[in-house]
């Protein structure tokens, strides 16, 4: 038994095994202010105190890119994976870090983002973390929406400053990838950076979608151009040589450090340049702290996706049921954590199933699936075939009696009836696909609205609680 500096009483320490695990960091929390975690595990550095970090995860705006999956729900809470949601991501990296005081910030449809949380992400009474939704509200002072990245921080800065803290994590709500931030902080703190902006290498391609920086042999930011055009300006954010073999990129000379909207700011730089009239981190604070700060580079190689659109939600979501996936779900060093649902096993009778992730608690008849993910309490019937097919499942299971009233109206039951065809398409969640359908984008447009359907990027989806009669071919 022994006490904090505040005098709180703790013993659960001597649960704790000799050989302290990831999990055990997870459980565990600074029990004091201003020392570093005594859990931190030897390869990392000593000098970082977890305590010490406030992470803010910009949720975006309307998601209009990911419309209709975001019409009902903000961008953030899309359903990923089968079972999880994009801002698990995030949160995830945190807590894997021991980051355990989270601010998520949204404006649109928060709902199910507000109920996913709280459901999801409960600290126990011994620890000082948090996952909180900050929605944009109106005050005396303030009655607007967010304006930008950078405004919507600074418009819940009276809920931040009631914390102690040193640094501010600011990370994005829609981004799929793996980072020990804790290697992003102790690059900060050694640097003595004021501010730290992880970047990862990219080709000449995606350039022009980008924030690119250039970097000295220290990793200190010389340069920084948002979403450059011109073909000079380009050729002068190469990596230089050096550099580039310095962080083992190989011969490859055309790669450019791109920004992946991923800072680490000092508190009282990020309160200075906030009393300003700047409304975006990307285009407004970025640039300018590069000029006036320290400001330093963290060159991140591993995968990374910005999942902001139909087909990069699509792509990224079917290479987890590929042999070998970009993103690895199964990492127990760097569990992604969701909602504990207690569902069921799921039940296959007969299926031939061909690389695809099967969720928790669905029922699958003899069908085909191939390429595919099949979310939580997905119902699938006999002879029917799915490729290539993102099935988010249902919220909830339907009784006899709901599928008999459905039934009465010509409504099917929610998932997929028998003998359908689906090909190329999101199914959202609580859809009702009759049976003997077909649902695929050929012959049609690369982006269009139909009766029941939406295309977007050569993609058929399925909103979310759609009925789609049966004999219905798409």
């Amino acid at each position: 038994m022994f006490f904090n500096r505040l005098g709180v009483r703790f013993g659960v320490s001597l649960c704790f095994p000799l050989r302290y695990s990831k999990a055990a960091l997870i459980v565990g929390e600074d029990f004091s202010v201003g020392k570093r975690n005594s859990f931190m595990p030897e390869d990392h550095d000593q000098s970082l105190d977890s305590g010490s970090v406030l992470a803010v995860i910009l949720g975006g705006g309307r998601g209009a890119r990911l419309f209709p999956l975001t019409r009902e729900r903000a961008k953030p809470a899309v359903p990923l994976a089968g079972k999880y949601r994009l801002v698990d991501i995030p949160i995830s990296n945190c807590i894997n870090a021991g980051i355990k005081r989270m601010y998520l910030l949204t404006q649109f449809n928060s709902a199910s983002l507000h109920r996913h949380v709280s459901q999801s992400y409960k600290f126990d009474h011994f620890t000082r973390g948090f996952v909180e939704v900050l929605a944009a509200e109106q005050t005396l002072s303030d009655s607007s929406w967010y304006q930008g990245t950078a405004d919507a921080v600074r418009q819940h800065l009276g809920h931040f400053l009631n914390h102690r803290f040193d640094y501010f994590l600011i990370l994005s709500g829609d981004q799929l990838y793996n980072m020990d931030f804790r290697h992003v902080l102790n690059q900060h703190i050694k640097n003595k950076a004021e501010l730290t902006v992880a970047t990862i290498p990219v080709n000449r391609q995606a350039v022009s979608d980008f924030g690119v920086m250039q970097i000295d042999e220290t990793r200190q930011i010389r340069e920084f151009v948002e979403k450059p055009k011109d073909d000079g300006v380009i050729d002068s954010l190469r990596i230089p040589g050096e550099t580039r073999m310095d962080l083992g990129l190989g011969e490859d000379e055309d790669q450019y450090l791109a920004s992946m909207g991923i800072y680490v700011f000092n508190r009282d730089l990020m309160l200075d340049f906030l009393d300003s009239e700047h409304i975006d981190f990307g285009k407004h604070i970025i640039p300018e702290a590069i000029k006036k700060c320290r400001a330093f580079s963290y060159v991140y190689q591993g995968y990374w996706e910005d999942v902001g659109t139909i087909r990069t939600f699509f792509e990224s979501n079917l290479d987890a049921a590929s042999e070998l996936p970009k993103f690895n779900f199964f990492d127990m060093k760097a569990p992604i954590f969701t909602r504990p649902r207690f569902l069921p096993g799921s039940k296959i009778n007969g299926a031939a199933i061909d690389h695809a992730v099967l969720s928790d608690g669905c029922i699958i008849s003899r069908a085909q699936i191939s390429d595919s993910i099949v979310g939580v309490r997905s119902v699938v019937g006999d002879g029917t075939m799915i490729q290539r097919v993102v099935m988010m499942g249902a919220d909830y299971y339907e009784t006899d009696s709901s599928i008999n009233h459905n039934s009465a109206k010509n409504r099917p039951p929610i998932g997929i009836g028998s003998n359908t065809r689906i090909q190329n398409a999101i199914i959202d969640k609580n859809a009702r696909i009759g049976s003997n359908c077909v649902v695929s984008p050929a012959g049609k447009e690369e982006n269009m609205d139909g009766d029941g359907f939406y295309v977007r990027d050569g993609i058929v989806i399925i909103p979310k609680n759609a009925v789609i009669p049966d004999n219905t071919v798409i």
